[in-house]
């Protein structure tokens, strides 16, 4: 597996160390490095990219603001020199937290779990069918017949082609066994399946008769999912 990277650090000596560790393993594919967040973010905004290596002191956005703000979805191994911050790193889903100054056999340590992570997700691309837990059974579901999963309180009703089943499974479940660039969170009471889409006007997703909103806090994610969709 070819793995595409970034390293955002702007200390010289910190990213020529990381670059070194990079260029030693031949599956690592380096695209780009930033010395700041602004920079990253805009060039994560219109290129696919599998794993970012992460400074976060890095003047007025950290790393832990980029985390917070770009909705990133890749592996993130963080780098840094301060480990107050991997709490916080870990709240975020980081792939994994490296202190500096870091030896290549930890840095492989880390490449090695995304690597992992990354095999996962391959697999999870190719489910054909999930199965979802309703009463007392578990229902089969086929991914090609999502069509979007709507919040209930407690309970989440998901909309098929075929059918509707009431389940107490939660969105961050649904997001764990659904890939997003198949099925994605729109609203914190809406997930929509990308490709049986009819329309999006303003902030709404038409789905058949259904008029779905799409909320300010997954709105970048989702449209950023939409303009990759076609690549």
């Amino acid at each position: 597996m070819r793995i595409n990277c970034i390293i955002v650090e702007d200390e010289p000596l910190a990213l020529e160390r990381t670059m070194a560790y990079v260029l030693k393993l031949p599956f690592l594919n380096l695209v780009g490095t930033f010395d700041n967040s602004i920079d990253a973010m805009v060039f994560l905004g219109s290129n696919n990219v599998d794993l970012i290596f992460l400074d976060i002191s890095l003047g007025e956005v950290s790393g832990i603001q980029l985390l917070e703000t770009a909705k990133i979805s890749c592996e993130v191994i963080i780098t840094t020199a301060y480990n107050e911050y991997a709490l916080k790193g870990f709240e975020l889903n980081v792939t994994d937290y490296l202190l500096k100054p870091f030896t290549f056999e930890r840095f492989l340590q880390s490449v090695s779990r995304a690597q992992t992570n990354l095999s996962k997700k391959e697999v999870v691309n190719e489910k054909k069918f999930i199965f979802v837990k309703t009463e007392y059974r578990l229902e089969k579901l086929l991914i090609n017949e999502l069509l979007y999963i709507e919040g209930m309180r407690d309970y989440r009703k998901i909309h098929t082609t075929t059918k509707r089943i009431m389940t107490l499974q939660t969105f961050n479940d649904f997001e764990l066994e659904i890939p997003s660039n198949i099925m994605c969170r729109v609203h914190k009471s809406f997930m929509v399946a990308l490709d049986k889409i009819d329309s999006i006007e303003r902030d709404r997703i038409k789905i058949g008769e259904e008029l779905i909103p799409i909320s300010e806090t997954y709105r970048k994610t989702f449209f950023d999912l939409i303009n990759h969709s076609g690549k």
